[in-house]
């Protein structure tokens, strides 16, 4: 049986790269549709048509967002041989990420929320994310207590909290123009008050 309809005329996977990099840039909120019928180069029509709506189009970049400039952290988090150099690790290739000139300063999911303050569906989407990362740094560390190179007295929910903060901190950082030697001398701070979470 033939297709209905014309073929799509863009690359669905390039046009999403596009739109991911533009809601990184402005935000949700920040972003027109002006915006990405410029960006992904093509009209509202077909982005409607390809992925629903704007917030669908946002979903869509974050989860590619998670599966290419996310991966390195949960590689660290995952195969680093000490919850120490595991968090360390992942706050460094944070950092590198943060500070690459071929992308938008700062994570997306940390910054997208800016201003998010009209679509509430889009703000719980983002702070789940960001729970998330919290509960991987936490299971991380509950590991390291597991492996016994963590102490068992250690309050390993608070001191995922604190890298998760660090973590979003250095985003904002980045975002603000801070360049990769100053990144890299809060993780050098952050890693220095280790051994009193311990």
């Amino acid at each position: 049986m033939g297709r209905r309809g014309r073929p799509r005329g863009f690359d669905r996977d390039v046009t999403l790269r596009r739109a991911m990099v533009t809601f990184w840039e402005r935000g949700y909120e920040g972003t027109s549709m002006s915006d990405l019928t410029a960006a992904m180069g093509i009209a509202s029509p077909s982005i409607y048509a390809c992925f629903g709506s704007k917030e669908q189009l946002f979903r869509e970049a974050v989860e590619l967002y998670g599966a290419t400039e996310g991966d390195k952290v949960w590689r660290a988090l995952d195969e680093a041989p000490t919850a120490r150099e595991a968090v360390r690790q992942m706050l460094r290739s944070n950092a590198d990420s943060f500070a690459d000139p071929a992308t938008p300063p700062g994570c997306m999911i940390v910054l997208a929320a800016a201003g998010t303050t009209k679509n509430d569906d889009v703000r719980a989407f983002l702070a789940e994310r960001r729970r998330n990362m919290h509960e991987a740094i936490h299971a991380r560390l509950r590991r390291g207590v597991a492996d016994g190179d963590l102490s068992a007295d250690a309050d390993t929910n608070a001191m995922a909290a604190l890298y998760t903060t660090v973590l979003q901190g250095l985003s904002l950082q980045a975002r603000d123009g801070a360049p990769h030697d100053t990144l890299e001398a809060i993780i050098d701070g952050a890693m220095a008050a280790w051994d009193g979470l311990t």
